[in-house]
């Protein structure tokens, strides 16, 4: 997974850098947002194939975060971090577009679980839309 870019989204500072050390320590090309704007931001500077995003943030919350994010990137697949059981929340997260979600403190392995499977979703997105433009292309206009 070492061509794959990961944006971590999380107001907890201890609980992101060490997220993003253990990430990295993994070949993942991970990069570090402590907010939802910060996370708009990087998306629109750079491409990320996913974002691990926290619900509970100060400013732009996780569940308007993730909407942003769907309506400007829609092949980003999201996934929600939560510190709280909060079901509606991941249920109107999972509504608005999001791969899945996580409760924290989470663990790794099957954080690197979910996104390898948010990758591969995404690659499969990827080729149906290649597959489609190739056959626009090779289709004779009328």
């Amino acid at each position: 997974m070492t061509d794959f870019r990961v944006l971590l989204v999380d107001d907890e500072v201890d609980f992101l850098e060490t997220l993003l050390k253990r990430l990295q320590k993994r070949h993942l090309d991970a990069v570090g947002a402590k907010s939802g704007e910060e996370a708009l931001a990087a998306l629109e500077s750079a491409p990320f194939d996913a974002v691990v995003l926290d619900v509970r943030m100060p400013g732009i919350d996780g569940v308007e975060t993730l909407r942003r994010i769907k309506q400007q990137h829609p092949l980003v697949e999201v996934i929600l971090l939560t510190g709280h059981a909060n079901m509606e929340v991941a249920v109107e997260g999972m509504e608005l577009g999001a791969f899945d979600y996580l409760m924290k403190p989470v663990d790794l392995d099957d954080l690197l679980y979910k996104l390898q499977d948010a990758l591969a979703k995404k690659e499969l997105q990827q080729e149906k839309i290649r597959q489609m433009q190739e056959k626009m292309k090779n289709e004779p206009e009328a």
